[in-house]
C-alpha cells in the first residue's frame, strides 16, 4: 500500500512539474508575442477640424466607448482593479502625455483602426476592432477632436495581467486587438446617419470588441473572471432581442440599462457611453439586430 501511494505521489508532483513548465511556457510565448512587431499599411487621413466635424467627433468619443476608458475628458482613467490581479489604467491621451504628444497623423490612425503602438508592437487592451471599420471621415472628426482635449495629468498606460491571463495570451485564447482584425479590409465609405438596418450595421461594428463578429455573445476573452457572458443580439428564439418589440423599447433599454420588466442589465454593458448614441443611431442599430438572418 506504502508503494502505491509513493508511486502516486511522485505521479502527481511529475504532473504538477509538467503543468507548471507548460504555463511559464506559454507565459514565455505571450511576452514574445507582445512584444513582436505587427506590420500594417497605414495612410494618414484628413483631420477634420472645423465646428461641426469637432462636434462629431466630440459625439463619437463620447458614445463609442471611448469616454467609458479613457474618461470624458481623455486624461485616462482605472479601468479594471480586479483582486485576481487585472489592473487595467488607460493612458492620457492629451499633449499632456509624453507619448501622445509625440503622436503623427498615422500613428493615430495605426493605434485606433488597427490596435498596433507607433513602434509596431500591439496594443494590449485597446478594443480597436470596434473602431476598425469607421470611415475616414469619421475618424477624421475623432481625430480632430482628440487634439481639442486640454492637457491633463499626462499618465501612460499601466497593465498588469495575472499569470493566467498572461498564458492564455501565449496559446492564444487571449488575443490582442491586432490578431483579432483583418487589416485587409478596405476602408469604409462615408455613413450617412439614417434609421436603416444599413447604417445600423455600421454602427454595429463598435459592439464587436465583447460580442464578436457575428453578435452571438458568449464569454468576452480576457474579462475579469465575474464578468456576465455577452448576450447574442442575433434574433434568435427567446433571445434578448425578442424582449423589444420596437425600437422605442430598445432605447429605453440603452438610456435605461433595465429590460422591459425593470430588471437591471450588468453594469459591465458601457450604457454611459451606448446611451449616449442619439435616436437616429439607436434604432438603426435596432433595426439591424432584428434584420439579421435568423439561425
Amino acid at each position: 500500500m506504502a508503494r502505491v501511494l509513493r508511486i502516486a505521489v511522485w505521479g502527481l508532483a511529475g504532473i504538477a512539474v509538467v503543468v507548471a513548465m507548460a504555463v511559464y511556457a506559454a507565459m514565455w510565448v505571450g511576452e514574445r508575442k507582445a512584444a513582436r512587431t505587427v506590420a500594417v499599411k497605414v495612410a494618414a487621413v484628413t483631420i477634420r477640424e472645423d465646428p461641426a466635424s469637432i462636434a462629431h467627433g466630440k459625439h463619437l468619443y463620447e458614445s463609442r466607448g471611448c469616454m467609458e476608458c479613457h474618461g470624458a475628458g481623455g486624461g485616462g482613467k482605472q479601468v479594471f482593479d480586479d483582486p485576481n490581479g487585472l489592473r487595467v489604467r488607460s493612458p492620457d491621451l492629451t499633449r499632456a502625455n509624453p507619448d501622445i504628444a509625440t503622436y503623427r497623423n498615422v500613428d493615430w490612425v495605426r493605434s485606433i483602426r488597427h490596435g498596433v503602438a507607433p513602434s509596431g508592437r500591439p496594443l494590449l487592451i485597446m478594443p480597436s476592432e470596434d473602431y476598425n471599420r469607421l470611415s475616414d471621415e469619421d475618424l477624421g472628426a475623432l481625430m480632430g477632436y482628440l487634439r481639442t482635449l486640454p492637457p491633463a495629468m499626462g499618465a501612460p498606460a499601466d497593465i498588469r495581467l495575472p499569470w493566467m491571463v498572461r498564458a492564455l495570451y501565449g496559446v492564444g485564447v487571449v488575443q490582442d486587438a491586432a490578431s483579432r482584425i483583418d487589416h485587409s479590409l478596405p476602408v469604409q465609405p462615408a455613413q450617412v446617419p439614417a434609421a436603416t438596418a444599413q447604417y445600423g450595421g455600421y454602427v454595429a461594428n463598435t459592439c464587436m470588441g465583447c460580442h464578436g463578429h457575428d453578435f452571438r455573445g458568449g464569454k468576452v476573452p480576457g474579462a475579469p473572471p465575474d464578468w456576465p457572458p455577452a448576450a447574442d443580439l442575433r434574433p434568435v428564439a427567446g433571445g434578448p432581442m425578442s424582449r423589444y418589440a420596437h425600437p422605442a423599447a430598445f432605447i429605453e433599454m440603452m438610456r435605461s440599462g433595465k429590460r422591459p420588466d425593470g430588471t437591471q442589465i450588468s453594469r459591465v454593458m458601457p450604457f454611459e457611453s451606448f446611451g449616449r448614441m442619439n435616436d437616429t443611431e439607436l434604432t438603426a442599430l435596432y433595426l439591424y439586430f432584428t434584420g439579421m438572418p435568423r439561425r
